[in-house]
């Protein structure tokens, strides 16, 4: 006997209401266990009583393909029937375009995404403080941004089913302040080769100098030593007589 199975459902149902689907089967069985699969798998962490699987406060999760077969003909699958669940909006995010650091009179375009069904086409931007969008769709762009844009932004993500948010910081760069620390950052670099030179060359003196007192004749007499040396009082007594008596003049007669 061949056992047709067919699986009745709803096509599709909301976030966090209940769902029954039912394994209908056109042959007279006798106390039949039903198998229930998802996606091609078996599954094992729901509730199944007689030939109904009833899924308790559905999420966006349960969305799939189902079918039913009885235990022992499990080859004997019924046609998939496929689930759609309904739900808000979900991991919203925005990103920036271009990356990286914002500079004054730059471009800028914020994008926001999310995961809804159905989805999301109602984007709706504000920023931090203000009461009024300052923007819509998928997209915000900011054209000769100053610092006046700087702050949070976020943007709302709705559908038919709800709405969540989804946040930015935009930080603008003064470019008369990179200018400065530009400056600095390239004095800093010069001053720090200046002094690696100096210690360098003070470095090779040293070794010219200690390389000279090495390769110096240890019996040669120091000039300055010499000249610096003290006479004798016989030799200072000789000097200052010569001096004295050649200025005395002879006295007439």
């Amino acid at each position: 006997m061949t056992v047709e199975l067919h699986v009745e459902a709803p096509d599709e149902v909301t976030e966090r209401e209940t769902a029954d689907l039912t394994c209908k089967t056109t042959c007279s069985l006798t106390d039949p266990t039903f198998i229930w699969y998802k996606d091609g798998r078996p599954l094992t962490t729901k509730t199944i009583k007689n030939n109904q699987l009833h899924l308790q406060t559905v999420s966006s999760e349960d969305a799939g393909s189902y079918s039913c077969a009885v235990r022992g003909d499990q080859h004997l699958r019924s046609t998939a029937h496929s689930l759609r669940v309904r739900y808000p909006p979900k991991r919203v995010s925005v990103s920036i375009s271009p990356s990286g650091d914002i500079m004054e009179d730059s471009s800028v375009t914020l994008t926001c995404s999310s995961d809804g069904n159905p989805p999301v086409k109602i984007y709706t931007w504000f920023k931090e403080g203000g009461t009024s969008p300052v923007g819509s769709g998928h997209s915000y762009s900011i054209i000769s941004i100053t610092a006046d844009h700087t702050g949070l932004y976020y943007c709302v993500a709705q559908n038919d089913h709800g709405a969540l948010n989804g946040t930015v910081m935009v930080s603008v760069k003064s470019r008369s302040s990179s200018a400065v620390w530009f400056a600095v950052g390239g004095g800093s670099f010069l001053l720090i080769t200046v002094l690696i030179c100096i210690c360098r060359i003070n470095r090779k003196k040293r070794r010219s100098d200690k390389h000279d007192d090495e390769n110096a004749d240890p019996n040669a007499q120091d000039n300055t030593y010499t000249a610096l040396q003290p006479r004798s009082s016989d030799d200072v007594y000789h000097t200052l007589a010569v001096s004295v008596s050649s200025q005395i003049l002879p006295l007439d007669p």
